[in-house]
């Protein structure tokens, strides 16, 4: 037991990489492996939720056409491009400012949250929604929604660049809005008649647990150089960052 408690200590290398992978594999593996296993089994009480969300939201907007363009305007905005845009911009200023191994997190959690869930949809292969007069279509599989992955990827990745630039005030700001949005995504999405909200669900997951795993990852290669402990969550990926990407008085030449 003690060499097990020892493995699994964050306070050394071996445990901090283990306690990494099992929290990683357990936040991803186990409601995503139980989502997959309703939705290819069409598990009864799951399939109803999914057909009642579907069949009540497309109603909705095909009987209030403001609402179905407000949709429209909310899964157009915030769409896939929107967010690898935003993210790669925010990459390139990090880059520009040599906080490079922030940005090397940053572009890897948008890349690679990408890559996973279009594999998730070509793997799984589900079906979209089909419903007569529909106010939208998308091409492609359904399962999990590529909006609300992506959406959740870059939403958590700028909240977390974000983090330690700001005050108390801005971070419940930020926060709200890293939150709201990926969730408003979502809800689009299935108010379009365009995905299933186990979809939108299994997005959500996937985000989530993507950025969760880098973000515990960069934790982990921080202590291992020799940086102080940090609340990624409150504080976070890289609690340095103010003071090296925008240190008073002027250039930056601290390597991150």
């Amino acid at each position: 037991m003690n060499w097990l408690r020892r493995r699994f200590d964050p306070q050394s290398r071996l445990g901090l990489r283990l306690t990494v992978a099992v929290a990683a594999l357990t936040l991803i593996g186990v409601p995503f492996t139980v989502l997959l296993v309703f939705v290819k089994t069409s598990f009864g009480p799951l399939t109803r939720i999914d057909e009642g969300a579907a069949h009540n939201l497309h109603a909705y907007a095909y009987t209030n056409p403001a609402f179905a363009q407000f949709m429209r305007l909310v899964s157009d905005v915030f769409q896939p491009w929107t967010w690898r845009i935003a993210v790669g911009a925010a990459v390139a200023w990090l880059v520009w400012r040599r906080a490079y191994h922030l940005a090397l997190w940053a572009g890897t959690t948008i890349t690679v949250g990408g890559l996973l869930g279009l594999v998730l949809k070509i793997l799984v292969a589900r079906a979209r929604p089909h419903l007569p007069d529909p106010v939208a279509i998308a091409p492609g599989a359904s399962f999990p929604s590529g909006h609300t992955v992506n959406a959740t990827l870059g939403a958590g990745i700028l909240l977390l660049l974000v983090l330690p630039l700001v005050r108390e005030r801005g971070r419940g700001i930020a926060w709200t809005l890293a939150v709201l949005i990926p969730l408003l995504v979502g809800f689009s999405r299935i108010a379009l008649g365009v995905h299933w909200f186990s979809d939108v669900v299994a997005g959500l997951v996937v985000g989530v647990a993507v950025v969760a795993a880098t973000c515990a990852a960069f934790e982990t290669w921080r202590r291992e150089v020799g940086r102080r402990p940090a609340q990624p969550l409150r504080e976070g990926v890289g609690p340095e960052t103010k003071r090296e990407v925008a240190p008073q008085g002027g250039r930056v030449g601290h390597r991150s």
